[in-house]
């Protein structure tokens, strides 16, 4: 009895020394966790830097097979726009949803160096007349408050010279086409045959993850992919807007920005959003264009190419970095207030045709994913005006 009683004392003070082990197992669990894991961090940051450093091509490097690839993802773009369409439409397979399109004016600054005079930027002080397209990302229209990317494509209108594609000389644009991040969540041609695929299929986790080998996942590209996907501006007025792949500026090479320039336009305060809205950006831009009667302005900046640096025609997953080549303003922007909510306008704007590859050889699209848009947009545009029964509209010139 004497030693029972012994025993159950003893109890609870091994009980209380095992919690204690365990307690200290997952703090050193942790802590060793923390550690590998910020030694890994930092042998991949080493890894990139090394990398992505020294002297890139100035000239375009066509990988074999490429045509190929390009065939494989326009078909997987129509298959995507058929999933997409609804009753009585198809959609874009990218960028379905447009939060309007709005009449504005580009202004060329006077100034400019020569090496920045180039096309439609030749002429100090010239005012080119503009269509613009505020659309989200998704190839079908969702909430504005869910995570995605947001685009702007610009279209200036009554460009003259020799238009890049040869059936298209009538068109006298040219257009710049963005959204809201400096680097695209994939390389090439090939990545993003890859990428499509799942993502048609229904596999986003393959569009990253391909197969089980370690050496084909692209964690770095998931990461770029996540940080694309945020979460909606106030207004599509408040955000920036990148060209991501890289375009002719004469004989140099660069990438296109557009940013909002808030002093160029009456002081405007924003009212708060209802993001619970499903279509609260084109509210937004509703309540400052049309209601309010305030203009929206931005300036129009390019990032030239150094070549010493490690700045990729190529691939379009890297940034290109800003210590290495600043951006430099060429033109002012300005949506001037308007009123662009009409179902003439609306339809308009869903029948509008964008693409990099509308417009002039002074800013001929380079690199694999602008080859591939050439071939994808025309084919997806073709296949959307025909499934819909409707002609790209005449496209007034904004007062």
């Amino acid at each position: 009895m004497i030693e029972r009683r012994l025993f159950n004392r003893r109890q609870p003070g091994r009980i209380a020394r095992l919690w204690a082990w365990l307690g200290r197992f997952l703090l050193k669990s942790i802590a060793m966790g923390a550690l590998l894991a910020g030694l890994g961090w930092l042998g991949m940051t080493a890894w990139y830097a090394y990398l992505f450093s020294g002297p890139v091509s100035s000239e375009e490097q066509i990988p074999a097979g490429e045509a190929g690839m390009t065939q494989d993802i326009i078909q997987t773009a129509i298959r995507v726009v058929d999933q997409h369409r609804e009753a009585t439409r198809y959609l874009r397979d990218a960028h379905a949803k447009a939060h309007g399109c709005v009449q504005a004016e580009v202004s060329v600054l006077d100034g400019l160096p020569a090496e920045l005079r180039q096309g439609v930027f030749s002429e100090p002080g010239k005012r080119w007349q503009a269509w613009i397209r505020l659309s989200n990302g998704n190839a079908y229209p969702q909430f504005d408050n869910l995570q995605d990317a947001r685009g702007m494509a610009i279209k200036l209108l009554g460009v003259a010279g020799r238009q890049l594609i040869d059936s298209q000389q009538a068109r006298h644009e040219q257009d710049f086409v963005m959204f809201n991040h400096a680097n695209f969540f994939v390389s090439d041609v090939a990545e993003y045959r890859q990428n499509i695929a799942a993502q048609a299929q229904g596999k986003t986790v393959m569009a990253f993850f391909p197969s089980w080998d370690p050496r084909s996942w692209q964690v770095r590209h998931l990461l770029i992919a996540q940080a694309t996907l945020a979460d909606a501006p106030a207004s599509p007025t408040r955000a920036t807007y990148y060209s991501v792949s890289p375009y002719k500026l004469g004989t140099a090479n660069a990438k296109f920005r557009v940013r909002p320039d808030p002093h160029s336009c009456p002081a405007y305060t924003l009212a708060k959003p209802n993001r619970e809205l499903p279509n609260f950006l084109r509210s937004a831009l509703y309540q400052q264009l049309s209601a309010d009667r305030v203009p929206a302005c931005f300036v129009l900046q390019i990032q030239r190419q150094n070549p010493a640096r490690y700045m990729p025609i190529e691939d379009t997953s890297v940034e290109w970095k800003e210590s290495d080549a600043p951006f430099e303003t060429v033109a002012r922007l300005r949506i001037p207030a308007q009123d662009f909510d009409t179902p003439e306008q609306n339809l308009m704007c869903d029948n509008l045709s964008f693409s990099p590859w509308h417009g002039i050889e002074a800013h001929r699209p380079i690199g694999g994913i602008n080859r591939l848009r050439r071939a994808v947009y025309d084919a997806v545009s073709a296949y959307r005006h025909a499934r819909n029964g409707a002609v790209e509209p005449n496209r007034p010139v904004a007062q």
